[in-house]
C-alpha cells in the first residue's frame, strides 16, 4: 500500500469517525436553530475580535471583556450549543492527535532549533 493509500484510508476512517459523526449531528442541531447558530457566531467573532486587538498590542476595553463574559455565559447554559461544543472539541482533539502522530514520526521536518540559525 502506497502512503498516499493509506493517506486515503485514514481521511475514509476520519469521516465514519464517530467524534465525527457526532460533531456533524450536533452541527445539523445548531445550524437548525438560527438563534443559537448565529448568538455563537457573535460570540465568536467578538472574542477574535478581542484576541486580534490583544496581540496587535492594543489595550481591549473592560467593557468589551464583560460583554464577551456575558454572552459566554448565556451561552454555556444552553444545551444546543454546549453539546456542539463539547462535539467540536471531540473532533478537533482527534485530529489534534492524529497530526502529532504524524509530526512525531517526521522530527527533522519540523526542527525549528536548526531554522534559528538560518533566521539569526
Amino acid at each position: 500500500m502506497s502512503i498516499y493509500d493509506t493517506a486515503h484510508e485514514l481521511a475514509r476512517q476520519l469521516s465514519s469517525a464517530h467524534e465525527y459523526e457526532k460533531f456533524i449531528q450536533e452541527k445539523k442541531k445548531l445550524k437548525a436553530d438560527r438563534a443559537n447558530s448565529e448568538m455563537l457566531d457573535g460570540f465568536r467573532r467578538r472574542q477574535l475580535e478581542i484576541q486580534m486587538a490583544e496581540m496587535a498590542g492594543q489595550e481591549v476595553d473592560e467593557e468589551d471583556q464583560e460583554q464577551l463574559e456575558q454572552i459566554y455565559n448565556l451561552i454555556s447554559t444552553n444545551p444546543v450549543i454546549t453539546e456542539y461544543l463539547n462535539a467540536e472539541y471531540r473532533f478537533s482533539r482527534l485530529i489534534s492527535d492524529i497530526q502529532k502522530i504524524i509530526t512525531d514520526a517526521v522530527p527533522e521536518w519540523f526542527d525549528f532549533d536548526e531554522n534559528k540559525e538560518i533566521i539569526n
